[in-house]
């Protein structure tokens, strides 16, 4: 997918079922990398859709969030409307020099930091700013050493698969931010909340540049309620890490080998990409490919009900 701004993306359906037919609502959708079986949406009160945001349900919000992630006393939190709004604001809250930031990794931290005025392009040997997304998308691969410069953005959005790797601790340290992302492990994307956490000389001023009620009061209450229920999210690990086994085994019948360790999605090299992406759509299943590789190919988890449509497309 190719969204407004030129950059590629997952999802993109709309154009898929334009070019291969077929009404939307019969299409699996396997281009992102969001956990199928969302959270349940708790009973809200009429009154939470009129109302504006209350400061006690972001304050709980925050503190639901700095027990789940075990977030040092000393980080300050920052609940925001998705992590896309704080990504495209962090590169402001320096001044611009050079910024080093993977290649292949989600590009809206490069274009943000291009937008501001930074230096993406050229090596330097000690870049004052660094991003580094864990794990990474779309390789899935964790980074087991951090090293820091002066502003240092850890993007954490798919790591509450694997809480034990998490580099929450560097919270903690002068010019670090952490991103967490609600909308994929808790399969709620549509809600529009995430979280900025670390310094509190980097996220007070990210706070007075998102300005009053960042986000709604129905993501502030559901995502409470949500990040406070610790036995949903354990077993919610344990059964996507079962289903991404279950893909790379249903994969490895066309030869395609799995890259990294992520279970809310797979990305695979395969022979080419674009042929498989081709023979799923035909079927009305929509994948994910990348620009820069002929031979690289996202999966997404799909549904209880729709593994067998998958090995059928296969």
């Amino acid at each position: 997918m190719m969204a407004r701004n030129g950059r590629d993306h997952g999802g993109g359906l709309d154009a898929a079922v334009a070019q291969y037919g077929g009404k939307r609502s019969n299409w699996l959708d396997l281009s992102t990398g969001i956990n199928p079986k969302p959270y349940a949406i708790p009973t809200l009160e009429p009154s939470s859709w009129k109302n504006l945001p209350d400061y006690k349900a972001d304050a709980a919000l925050c503190a639901a969030a700095r027990e789940f992630w075990n977030v040092p006393d000393c980080a300050d939190i920052l609940a925001v409307p998705g992590c896309s709004s704080a990504i495209a604001q962090i590169p402001s809250l320096q001044p611009a020099s050079f910024v080093e930031v993977a290649t292949r990794t989600y590009n809206e931290h490069a274009a943000a930091f291009l937008f501001h005025g930074w230096d993406t392009q050229a090596y330097h040997t000690s870049p004052q700013a660094r991003v580094i997304v864990h794990p990474n998308n779309p390789t899935g691969e964790f980074h087991s050493k951090i090293i820091a410069a002066r502003l240092t953005v850890i993007d954490e959005s798919f790591c509450d698969i694997a809480p034990e790797k998490s580099h929450i601790a560097k919270a903690a340290l002068p010019g670090h931010i952490l991103l967490k992302s609600f909308g994929k492990f808790w399969g709620l994307a549509g809600l529009r909340l995430g979280f900025a956490i670390g310094d509190p000389a980097l996220i007070d001023p990210l706070r007075e540049k998102l300005g009053p009620w960042p986000v709604s009061g129905i993501a502030l209450q559901v995502g409470t309620q949500a990040l406070n229920d610790h036995a949903w999210a354990e077993q919610t690990r344990q059964k996507l890490t079962e289903d991404a086994i279950y893909l790379d085994q249903i994969m490895a019948k066309i030869g395609a080998d799995p890259m990294g360790d992520c279970p809310l999605f797979r990305t695979y090299n395969v022979e080419n990409a674009h042929d498989l992406q081709h023979q799923m759509a035909q079927a009305h299943i929509w994948s994910r490919i990348f620009p820069y590789s002929k031979t690289w190919i996202r999966l997404g988890l799909p549904p209880k009900s729709d593994w067998g449509r998958l090995e059928v497309a296969l």
